[in-house]
């Protein structure tokens, strides 16, 4: 079974709601993307990081993906916005479908799920530089809100 469409995963939406994520640029968790290929079914209902399907190490890409910069979350009208900068493989051979965002220093339990990001299609890179290009953090745009 294959991505489904992008979401955030349910278990965070309860998990922000008793501080278990802390978004704070310099102070908070620890952050990773990890990529998978089309084999891989994470959901809204995925509550941790998981590696079947995930995109094999080598090829410019590690298991359990890249560490990810918090920008201090900031409200952009009414709506709380997260971001993070981007993010790069370099040199690297890799065809994704999609990623999770995962806190690696969540407690109770280690490499909660945030959120799914299905790409719409398989997104490859050949001896090259594969980049995940967050949204501006606007009401709109922003990789995570809430409203």
């Amino acid at each position: 079974m294959a991505f489904t469409g992008s979401a955030v995963c349910n278990s965070f939406k309860t998990e922000v709601l008793t501080a278990v994520h802390d978004f704070t640029a310099s102070s908070g968790n620890a952050f990773y993307i990890a990529l998978y290929t089309n084999s891989a079914s994470p959901t809204k209902s995925t509550t941790v990081y998981f590696t079947s399907g995930e995109v094999a190490s080598g090829g410019g890409y590690t298991t359990a993906g890249n560490a990810l910069t918090s920008v201090t979350p900031a409200l952009s009208t009414d709506t709380a916005c997260c971001d993070f900068s981007d993010t790069s493989w370099t040199t690297a051979t890799i065809t994704a479908r999609g990623a999770l965002i995962y806190n690696s220093d969540a407690t109770p339990d280690n490499e909660q799920a945030v959120a799914v990001i299905d790409f719409g299609g398989d997104k490859t890179c050949t001896s090259g530089t594969f980049t995940i290009q967050f949204p501006d953090a606007t009401a709109s745009d922003a990789i995570l809100r809430l409203a």
